[in-house]
């Protein structure tokens, strides 16, 4: 009888997902609406609010805040975050990509940096509303 509940055992544990083991590969969802702190390296700052829609590694949305309304595409993996949007050139040139790259620290709280193709640079925080 031992033997076989050692077996059973033995057998249960190769089944059964370490912690670490998976929760690199799985995507947490952050759907739904998120408040941003931008610093930028200039010293600017904003605050803007991003409600984000997440189906399986993509990412779309919208952005509120000092640049207007924007539409956000961008993707989860694991508990890395990229996304970004477009702005029209104040100058009349071509549009001005703004990316953001981060973590997912908790379902409730990312940080990363944020980089434009006009050169600003930055870090940001987000808290989930």
């Amino acid at each position: 009888m031992k033997k076989y509940l050692s077996i059973i055992l033995f057998f249960g544990l190769l089944n059964t997902p370490l912690a670490g083991a998976t929760s690199n590969r799985m995507a947490v969802d952050i759907s739904g609406t998120w408040t941003f702190s931008v610093d930028l390296e200039s010293g600017q700052h904003s605050a803007p609010t991003f409600t984000f829609k997440q189906q399986g590694a993509k990412l779309s949305g919208n952005y509120k805040g000092q640049l207007g309304e924007r539409q956000v595409a961008g993707s989860v993996k694991g508990n890395k975050v990229v996304f970004g949007l477009e702005v029209p050139d104040p100058n009349g040139g071509q549009n001005i990509k703004i990316s953001y790259s981060g973590a997912i620290e908790s379902p409730t709280k990312m940080t990363g940096a944020i980089k434009a193709t006009s050169g600003q640079q930055g870090k940001w925080t987000a808290t989930k509303k």
